[in-house]
């Protein structure tokens, strides 16, 4: 067993009834790797239980959490997966502020964003899996200054019922992109209002490329972060 100290800055809804967390590796203000705690089961959740700390509070987004694993385990394009210890209990050691949330975006990576598709409702939204697998990396943490969250009624796939649906838009090195949004928060807040298109502008977003779905890997704004979240969660 070892130890890995991150900021977490995805905690993202995973089927079947688990969550996806993600974030860098941070000790001594220091921003390190990618690291995403995946479970050994199938589907790689973690569970409600996994993610829970000795006081019963669950690990959230910001949080700054020492995570016990197993040994590392990419799969596919993920590269940055470590199974973790399910008999040990993670620990908080703090609370992520937007300063260091900025100080871990990534630099603009073309392996990451290239290669793009287009789903029905997304825009840039896909890559083939054959070319995913040639990413190298499936998170990246994005500073954006455009962003306008979407809500409306999608057709389901396949002639399976439509469904209200929260994506987000913005523009990176000049492209366009609209990816579903899976951060469980954002997506409760936005379904409350009406169908629309809500302008926030300046935001971090960590854009994940799901596991292999249909031959496609899709892109995913697993976290979408702004300073008024930061300060909300700090308490300020």
């Amino acid at each position: 067993m070892y130890v890995k100290t991150i900021i977490c800055l995805a905690n993202s809804r995973k089927p079947p009834s688990g969550r996806c967390i993600a974030g860098k590796e941070f000790e001594g203000n220091k921003v390190g790797k990618w690291v995403r705690p995946v479970s050994a089961r199938p589907g790689h959740e973690v569970s409600e239980e996994e993610r829970r700390y000795e006081n019963g509070i669950r690990a959230q987004l910001l949080d700054i959490v020492s995570v016990p694993l197993i040994h590392v385990a990419p799969f596919d394009h993920q590269v940055e997966n470590h199974v973790l210890d399910d008999t040990f209990c993670w620990t908080k050691t703090g609370t992520a502020n937007w300063t260091q949330v900025v100080s871990c975006v990534d630099a603009f990576d073309p392996a990451f964003w290239g290669n793009s598709q287009s789903t029905f409702h997304g825009q840039n939204d896909k890559v083939a899996e054959a070319k995913a697998i040639r990413t190298g990396s499936s998170l990246k943490l994005i500073h954006v200054s455009d962003l306008e969250v979407v809500v409306h009624v999608e057709g389901g796939y396949r002639g399976t019922p439509g469904r209200r649906r929260v994506r987000g838009r913005f523009t990176l090195n000049n492209t366009p992109y609209l990816l579903s949004v899976t951060d469980p928060k954002i997506e409760e807040a936005y379904l409350l209002r009406s169908d629309g298109k809500y302008p926030v502008g300046d935001a971090a977003l960590c854009v994940s490329l799901v596991e292999v779905w249909n031959g496609f890997a899709f892109r995913v704004i697993a976290s979408l972060i702004t300073q008024q979240r930061c300060a909300q969660i700090n308490g300020h």
